[in-house]
């Protein structure tokens, strides 16, 4: 056994451990757990259904709604973010968060942003689910704003949104919500990036967006130094904001359970100006991904509500969600989600009012 270095964060540099284990073995450990990580988050679905017919509830009650949802989101987020922070931690070995920042610092202005944007698109993920990408970019020195941009883009803007809306409301409504929503998320994250608040982020999470705590080995890294890289950062990353994950998702799914929609359709049906901001209000405390919106979105345009105000409402939903930022406040400062809140929802506002006079 023998020791190495790891950086200063809380008390200076201090000798670890290293066990000397074949390297092969490091590497076929990684490959069974990747595969069990796999085979886990296949089984997400039927393991959750399963849970809920083994209770004495109705599955279609509300109760076995909110039960089935969380049951299925609590280990798909902790699988995401632990697979997330692990992969992250292993690209830090590769690249410090000095040389990312000065690689998007490179571009010209709102590239970064416009990139983070269009990775969003094809990432799938509730607002819950992308909150770990979040972690794990920042974690890697990525700009503030540029975070916040996928962050906005991921669960808003995706391949499942634009098809449900393509299917539901023709291609011109589809294209124009891609159009907007990605404006939202590049236009909300420059506009976090130019605030410069860095220093709103919790004080853990600057120390890692600084570079403190960082595993550096004494020569350059091996594969056995990225592995553990990626394993000490989900010991420290995960260790700190599970406890909020499960909450967040808890509050999802009573209100994933229990809201009512024919009260919403009411008011969204209302064809007056406070219309699209009482829309942004009622689903902020919701929770669910864009798949699981867009049929609501689809009940209440059936019922007469605007199209803007049920777009509003929509892009509130997935990127505005209550337990994201219960999820979040493990991360950010109140200071910097009402930040995050007052501009993301002053683009969302922006969408709606615009759609209702389009498509009046």
């Amino acid at each position: 056994m023998s020791t190495q270095t790891l950086a200063a964060g809380d008390g200076g540099p201090r000798p670890i451990p290293v066990w000397k284990r074949p390297a092969w073995r490091w590497l076929a450990g990684l490959g069974v757990a990747l595969a069990a990580w796999g085979v886990l988050y296949s089984q997400l679905v039927p393991a959750s259904e399963w849970l809920v017919s083994r209770l004495p509830v109705e599955r279609t009650s509300h109760l076995g709604e909110a039960l089935a949802f969380f049951f299925y989101d609590t280990p798909k987020v902790l699988l995401l973010l632990a697979l997330v922070v692990f992969a992250m931690g292993v690209v830090r070995s590769y690249f410090s968060p000095e040389k990312t920042r000065a690689l998007i610092a490179g571009r010209r202005e709102g590239l970064g942003n416009v990139m983070a944007a269009g990775l969003g698109i094809v990432t799938p993920f509730c607002s819950c689910s992308a909150v770990p990408l979040f972690i794990g970019f920042v974690s890697a020195g990525v700009p503030l704003g540029v975070t916040f941009s996928f962050l906005i883009a991921a669960p808003m803007v995706n391949e499942v949104a634009l098809g449900l809306l393509f299917a539901l409301v023709g291609w011109k409504v589809a294209l124009a919500y891609l159009v907007f929503g990605l404006a939202v998320a590049v236009v909300a994250g420059w506009a976090i990036g130019r605030l410069k608040l860095e220093g709103w982020l919790q004080d853990w999470v600057k120390d890692i967006h600084g570079g403190g705590g960082t595993f550096v080995p004494d020569d350059a890294p091996t594969a056995v130094d990225r592995i553990r890289l990626g394993i000490e950062a989900v010991r420290d990353i995960v260790g700190r904001v599970w406890i909020w994950i499960i909450a967040g998702i808890a509050a999802g799914a009573l209100i994933h359970g229990y809201v009512p929609a024919e009260l919403m359709a009411r008011i969204m049906g209302a064809d007056a100006w406070w219309s699209v901001p009482a829309a942004v209000v009622i689903g902020i405390p919701m929770y669910t991904n864009a798949a699981g919106v867009i049929p609501i979105v689809e009940a209440l345009l059936g019922k007469g509500a605007a199209l803007g105000t049920t777009l509003a409402f929509m892009m509130s939903v997935i990127a505005l969600s209550l337990p994201e930022m219960i999820i979040l406040r493990k991360v950010l400062t109140l200071r910097l989600i009402a930040v995050f809140v007052g501009v993301v929802g002053t683009g969302i506002l922006a969408v709606g009012f615009l759609f209702n006079l389009l498509f009046h």
